[in-house]
């Protein structure tokens, strides 16, 4: 299977991502995008040092320059890419991925993203390609963002005193920044899983995982605290729990956003096909546009940028912004909901409950061969509602809707189903569930 994915360049290291590929891509990536320079920032994992050497001999080797700001957050890269003037940027991660894993998130000018139909297939045939060394070399260029990024994010900051908050970056890439960003922020601050290393020895670093989430909610209900806050590896996703230890649904976190960026704005905000009706309600309610896309930060982004929209977010925990060049950030969706708790004199479960109206079943994961096979047969079976085909099938009945995909990173079929109530709800899951997996080949 190709580690050129749908969004990004990812693989197990040593099998299919290795040094000879980084050094490939690195050298065509330049081409690629018409670029004299490829801005580099990677993670912490064991195998991003060979990676990143051998993809800036690559750089070098076809004349271009490398502009290195070291190891950093996604979102650091998001920044750094406009700030700098880089038409080529590339990010060396594998985000939530096992520590096996590695990958590379690229960019072109103004932190546009690179997909596979926008980019990616053609450096994939580039890379296919003999390299010669240029006649002129390039060189590595240092570039130190780390205080202007800082004060960039800081711009979404507002008065947190009075509140106890607990992080846990999941030993990633936001363990970077956290005390500088918090610990002279009035809040009482407690971390855990704060020191980077990404073997990832205490969970998973996926919020969307409710088990890798069980020991930020302990901490909270532990600690009387009165939000917890999850990044995953590469700091470009946030997840929340309330005071009481519940998880908020990230559709549902966006919907608590929605308020006070559309007091800014009265404009579009992006959500996903997956998102809860109560979201796509509340933007209503608020003076705002909703626009639906589809799942995943390429097309995110590339409609946000479109709609000029203030705000956008998946139900994986992505949250994507305006001012900050249209991508995505979990510390900045983390500023907005900390100062929505800190200014409120209620509890954050009782903020969700506002939105919260419907009964959601979240994701739920089908491991199959024949995923449009199956698509195919819970349509058929479940087809008398409004029928929307932009990203899977999604269909609107009444009282209730369901939206069934075909993952891009992974090997699922997706389903989620949401309704006017739990009896609802679990009669649906119960039933188009039984159906796939009778037809699971």
């Amino acid at each position: 299977m190709s580690v050129f994915k749908a969004y990004d360049i990812r693989g197990v290291y040593g099998s299919g991502l290795d040094d000879e590929l980084a050094y490939k891509v690195g050298y065509f990536l330049p081409q690629l995008l018409n670029s004299d320079h490829v801005l580099i920032g990677r993670d912490a994992r064991e195998s991003s040092p060979s990676l990143f050497e051998n993809m800036c001999r690559g750089v070098l080797d076809s004349g271009s320059d490398v502009w290195d700001i070291g190891i950093c957050t996604t979102p650091t890269v998001y920044y750094a890419g406009p700030k700098l003037g880089a038409k080529a940027s590339l990010m060396m991660t594998a985000s939530h991925n096992p520590k096996e894993y590695n990958g590379f998130k690229i960019s072109k000018e103004d932190a546009k993203p690179v997909g596979y139909d926008t980019g990616l297939s053609d450096l994939e045939e580039l890379c296919k390609g003999e390299a010669t060394v240029a006649k002129n070399r390039g060189k590595i260029i240092k570039h130190d963002v780390r205080e202007g990024y800082i004060n960039f994010v800081n711009q979404w900051k507002t008065d947190l005193k009075g509140l106890k908050i607990v992080f846990d970056p999941s030993n990633g890439m936001e363990g970077v920044y956290l005390e500088e960003l918090f610990d002279e922020c009035g809040a009482d601050v407690t971390y855990i899983n704060l020191e980077v290393d990404c073997t990832f020895p205490n969970h998973e670093a996926n919020p969307l995982v409710l088990e890798n989430v069980i020991q930020l909610q302990n901490k909270v209900k532990e600690l009387g605290a009165d939000i917890g806050v999850m990044f995953d590896g590469d700091a470009d996703r946030v997840a929340f729990v309330d005071e009481l230890g519940q998880y908020i649904f990230p559709d549902i976190a966006l919907g608590l956003m929605v308020e006070s960026q559309l007091a800014i704005d009265k404009a579009t905000v992006i959500y996903d096909v997956r998102t809860s009706k109560a979201v796509i309600e509340e933007i209503l309610r608020c003076g705002g546009t909703p626009e639906m896309c589809k799942v995943g930060h390429v097309f995110a982004k590339a409609l946000l940028r479109e709609r000029n929209g203030i705000l956008g977010g998946e139900l994986a925990g992505h949250y994507y912004f305006r001012d900050n060049n249209y991508c995505d950030s979990g510390i900045i969706g983390a500023f907005i909901v900390l100062g929505i708790v800190a200014k409120s004199d209620r509890p954050l479960s009782a903020l969700i409950a506002d939105i919260q109206k419907y009964a959601y079943s979240g994701e739920i994961n089908f491991k199959a061969e024949n995923k449009d096979e199956l698509m195919t047969i819970v349509r058929d079976k479940f087809d008398g509602g409004e029928f929307n085909d932009l990203d899977g099938i999604r269909v609107d009945y009444k009282d209730w809707w369901y939206n069934i995909r075909k993952s891009n990173t992974e090997p699922y079929l997706r389903l989620v189903v949401e309704a006017d109530n739990q009896t609802i709800l679990d009669e649906k899951v119960s039933a188009i569930s039984e159906l796939i997996k009778s037809n699971i080949k």
